[in-house]
């Protein structure tokens, strides 16, 4: 495989989920640290805005969204599979759960940290757009209930004894669940005591830190911006002749998320069916870079 680059943050918690993925599938990778607030200029020359993290880049490839990013690496390394049971579809399926999941445990994170510094609030309120900060330590009951509620999933669905969620093997269900816990864990504190009674939970996620994270060195930015101006990224799959928007491929487009970090990328349409969208764009320091998101969870429109 390429050489794969992941841009990210260590206290990241999809960066988390990510890095887990790497390590289920014994990858060898290179990291970019990227700043935790906007301004994001190394990033921003690849992605066109994209805010979230992490970013995987593969040569002039840019791969958004820690679904797209699960797809990519399995297409390109199919084994040992994500899917070890074979249910690809409803694991897919289980990402808008753990975003529901990872909600209460961010905004507890958020709300019960009045360390964080004051730059780091102000940019997370404009990236989360859907969260009122104002009242989320007034909130902060229910959203431990939440917290504990989803918990209480998992230690019913481990009752059978099983070692991990879908199988035998850790895979992306797996992945999806373990990072919200990683980040409850990590940034709550009153969360771990509340987590004491869950003991199935707690082995599991004992074997999933025990995968690791795959094989990682570091590089600076301006490598991997040096990689991707060097780089020529795979062709476009063009667009399905079935697909309901109306749009035609080499069109001027946006690609924006649906729920929170709106910051549209602009390109040029070179993919779309309902697994991908993927948009062709040109940066004075990257190149000319194919930046890849799912089609679900994402708006693309004309320009």
């Amino acid at each position: 495989m390429s050489d794969l680059i992941l841009h990210h943050f260590d206290w990241s918690p999809y960066g988390e989920k990510v890095r887990v993925l790497l390590g289920i599938k014994g990858l060898a990778w290179r990291s970019v640290q990227i700043p935790m607030v906007m301004p994001k200029p190394d990033l921003t020359a690849l992605t066109g805005g994209y805010r979230k993290t992490p970013v995987l880049q593969i040569g002039a490839d840019i791969y958004c969204d820690t679904s797209r990013i699960a797809r990519e690496l399995e297409r390109r390394r199919p084994e040992p599979t994500f899917f070890p049971s074979g249910t690809s579809g409803l694991t897919y399926a289980l990402a808008p759960w753990a975003d529901l999941f990872f909600a209460s445990g961010a905004g507890l994170s958020m709300g019960l940290n009045d360390q964080l510094p004051a730059d780091l609030v102000q940019d997370r309120r404009e990236f989360f757009s859907h969260m009122d900060f104002d009242r989320l330590q007034a909130r902060a009951p229910h959203m431990f209930g939440q917290v504990l509620a989803n918990v209480t999933l998992l230690e019913e669905h481990l009752a059978d004894g099983r070692a991990f969620l879908t199988a035998d093997r850790p895979g992306l269900a797996d992945a999806s669940a373990y990072y919200v816990l990683w980040m409850c864990r990590g940034f709550v504190a009153a969360m771990n005591g509340m987590l004491a009674p869950f003991a199935r939970v707690a082995a599991w996620e004992e074997r999933m830190r025990a995968i690791g994270h795959g094989e990682r060195s570091e590089i600076d930015a301006s490598v991997a911006l040096d990689i991707a101006r060097a780089a020529r990224a795979l062709p476009g799959a063009g667009v399905s002749p079935a697909d309901p928007s109306g749009l035609v491929a080499g069109q001027r487009v946006t690609v924006t998320p649906d729920d929170y970090g709106k910051v549209p990328v602009a390109g040029e349409l070179v993919t779309l069916d309902l697994h991908e969208v993927a948009v062709r764009r040109v940066d004075a320091r990257a190149g000319e870079v194919v930046v890849h998101f799912p089609r679900l969870g994402y708006v693309v429109e004309a320009a």
